[in-house]
């Protein structure tokens, strides 16, 4: 890399260039620099400051055109003039200006059709070796011709002093430039906001491509049939699409177009909270060098504690795919047979899986009801019941109804099953009953994934009018009907009313004579 192409970023003065460094390069560069503590495993652990989650309220576009007239305005997508963006874009490269910096060039999509060239500037060894880990790292001979299709640079250690002037959040800004191709981040220093600022880009980019990009995980067995698994963070979706039984193509970003389902990413991004090597020995196992940890607890000799979560409950680590010893090499499969929406639902309402009709499917994939995950996001310290549309919300910059009417397209035109299945709470809400086992519900995702699920004879739950197994395997009948776990059966019914209220209140913006109205698929009351 030459320094014109850093002039050309507004970089100035710039002294050494650590461009593409190797895994033990970077991880150097991490311990001479005091950034990172070594663990017993070889993995490298860092604490991300005060910021252990994402900043979603100081997220913003550049309202400018042509892109203004395909982003869906509101609370998820906020707007920043060009003006403001410019002067924090100034902030940024002052930061970077007379710096060491580290430059990390990636692909963001392992399909040749829909791959993005993603390159990434910081001055924080770790933070390279985070984009390192999480997205498809090129060949040599395709780094030597690379050419960014977009470009972050990250000024973590940088503020907006200004930000009362500029009408923003806080002094923490992460805004996207459709147009110039271009993200810059300042005030914090969370490897997250790397990874999913350019999963919004690829939710903006792939749907106007006619593609579907999808927050979900998704894994292939033996004879082909592919799986995907929706859901938000904390909802199972890398803990149940790592099987040492099928391929792991990915766990977090995909996209699906004409030919399949592929990985956006090269890694995988797990948390780590109560982590246990029997239950989950994949991820445990993937903990090793060049595995990075984020804002774990750690004692004596490099131990980690997985169940201190006295800096967040969003103790995270990624790490190379390769990582996990049964991967998809190629990162992509075909169209998938099953889909799974994962939810953790805190009320105790919903039943551990549900069969869907193709109506449900797109009710609640618009819906995406599930519990917010303590420390996931900042201000989140319990769960939290809310609905996010496509189980992404956060992430999305079009209009939910874009990426619905994809989904259901694919789903007519593969014929493919789905299923909703609770990773939450059963015989009682958050706080009386008690979480899902991950035993029942892997037992639960076997009998989807083998086809044993459809042996079973369904009973109809009232109200939200689920189909649920009478039973399936050694699963406790009792369980698969969650008014059945439930002592108190008057306040089952109370609190199984009460979620359904809000579903029906939370889809009322849906209910437009522009799109398919799916609310008589979801939740009613009876009077």
């Amino acid at each position: 890399m030459n320094l014109s192409e850093l002039e050309a970023l507004g970089l100035k003065n710039v002294g050494n260039i650590y461009h593409n460094l190797s895994y033990d390069e970077l991880i150097k560069h991490e311990l001479d620099n005091g950034e990172v503590t070594l663990t017993k495993k070889g993995a490298t652990a860092v604490d991300t400051g005060i910021f252990t989650g994402r900043s979603p309220k100081d997220k913003y576009f550049v309202d400018r055109d042509p892109s203004n007239k395909y982003i869906a305005w509101g609370d998820v997508n906020k707007k920043v003039s060009a003006e403001v963006f410019d002067e924090l874009l100034v902030v940024a490269q002052e930061q970077l200006s007379n710096k060491d910096l580290y430059i990390t060039d990636v692909f963001c999509g392992s399909s040749i059709a829909s791959k993005k060239s993603i390159r990434f500037v910081t001055e924080i060894a770790w933070q390279s070796h985070f984009v390192k880990n999480m997205f498809i790292r090129p060949t040599e001979p395709e780094l030597e011709v690379f050419k960014s299709d977009f470009v972050v640079m990250n000024a973590c250690k940088a503020v907006n002093d200004k930000w009362k002037e500029h009408g923003l959040n806080s002094e923490v800004f992460v805004l996207f430039d459709v147009e110039r191709n271009m993200a810059i981040i300042g005030g914090t220093w969370y490897g997250g906001e790397l990874k999913k600022g350019i999963f919004s880009m690829m939710n903006y980019w792939l749907p106007l491509e006619g593609k579907l990009s999808m927050h979900c995980s998704a894994n292939v067995g033996k004879d082909g049939d592919t799986a995907l698994f929706f859901g938000l963070s904390g909802t199972g979706k890398t803990t149940l699409s790592t099987d040492p039984h099928r391929a792991l193509i990915g766990d977090d970003e995909h996209g699906w177009d004409n030919h399949g389902v592929f990985n956006f990413e090269g890694g995988c991004y797990a948390k780590v909270i109560n982590l246990d090597g029997k239950s989950e020995p994949e991820i445990y196992n993937a903990i090793r060098k060049n595995a990075l940890l984020e804002n774990v607890v750690m004692y004596g000799e490099g131990e980690v504690d997985y169940e201190d979560g006295s800096k967040t409950e969003n103790t995270r680590v990624s790490y190379p795919i390769e990582h996990i010893q049964n991967h998809k090499k190629d990162l992509m499969a075909g169209h998938p047979q099953n889909i799974i929406f994962l939810t953790a639902d805190a009320f105790g309402v919903l039943p551990p899986v549900s069969k869907l009709t193709k109506e449900q499917a797109m009710y609640y994939f618009l819906s995406g009801y599930t519990a917010k995950v303590a420390g996931t996001e900042r201000g989140i310290t319990e769960p939290v019941a809310t609905f996010s549309a496509c189980f992404g919300e956060a992430f999305l910059p079009l209009h939910p109804t874009v990426y619905a009417d994809l989904l259901g397209k694919k789903i007519d035109e593969h014929n493919v099953n789905v299923y909703l299945v609770n990773t939450g709470w059963t015989g009682g809400a958050y706080g009386v009953g008690k979480r899902m086992s991950i035993k029942n519900t892997r037992a639960c995702i076997n009998a989807i994934l083998d086809g044993t699920i459809q042996k079973s004879e369904f009973d109809t739950t009232k109200t939200f009018r689920l189909q649920v197994p009478k039973t399936l395997g050694d699963i406790k009948p009792e369980i698969l009907n969650p008014r059945n776990a439930w002592e108190d059966k008057e306040l089952f019914d109370k609190t199984r009313d009460e979620l359904a209220e809000m579903f029906i209140a939370n889809y009322k913006k849906y209910q437009t004579k522009d799109h398919t109205d799916f609310a008589p698929f979801g939740p009613i009351l009876e009077d």
